[in-house]
């Protein structure tokens, strides 16, 4: 037997990266899987801190960063509207004036009473995006929740977030493998890969620029 040394190198997620969003701006990241996306929108929504840098954001924030946060699924769909909304936090007297709203959008008006545990997961995301975008943040983060669920509750997701960056001056975050998603939604975009900024300018000379390199 011969004891073995492991070398581990400094792993850098994400390196020299910075760019600006504005108030009621629709702004895509877009890379590949292990780019640093998912870090990137953890870091934004405060989950994690950077080692190094800053990042500063003004106002609410409504992450739908992973599938089942901020949720406990032994408890019903009801009480878990009341957990999430406080965990963004808005008082129980929003929660109630709004819990109407929440359900008929997620169209789950008959499964409040059941465990979120018995859910599927389009069905977790429907409430998920209900409770994030009824409150209407300062800034909403969704990262791949669309990919979730039916064609017809996506593109009712989609139609929420177009009037929300149009009529309440919520800024978005969005991060989604649809291309053709981001270029519909978003103003500008970011291209990161291996952690590093690739490309940052308008959303449609991005995308057509990180397209072009995975042909």
């Amino acid at each position: 037997f011969a004891r073995g040394e492991v070398a581990f190198k400094e792993f850098k997620a994400l390196d020299d990266i910075s760019f600006e969003v504005k108030r009621g701006e629709a702004f895509g990241l877009v890379g590949t899987n292990g780019s640093g996306k998912s870090t990137m929108l953890k870091i934004i929504a405060g989950v994690l801190e950077p080692s190094k840098g800053t990042c500063e954001v003004k106002g609410t924030i409504a992450p739908l960063i992973e599938l089942g946060a901020g949720f406990d699924m032994e408890l019903t769909a009801k009480e878990n509207i009341y957990l999430n909304g406080a965990l963004l936090g808005y008082k129980k007297e929003f929660i109630d004036s709004h819990f109407d709203q929440i359900v008929e959008f997620a169209e789950l008006e008959g499964f409040m009473d059941m465990p979120l545990k018995n859910y599927s997961s389009g069905m977790v995301a429907r409430i998920a995006f209900a409770i994030a975008t009824v409150t209407e943040p300062d800034l909403l983060i969704v990262d791949e929740t669309l990919s979730v669920g039916d064609f017809l509750f996506q593109q009712k997701c989609e139609n929420r977030i177009k009037e929300l960056v149009a009529s309440n001056n919520v800024t978005v975050l969005l991060v989604s493998h649809s291309i053709d998603l981001v270029q519909r939604i978003c103003d500008r975009a970011i291209w990161i890969e291996k952690g590093k900024q690739r490309m940052l300018g308008p959303v449609d000379e991005v995308c057509e620029a990180y397209e072009h390199l995975k042909r």
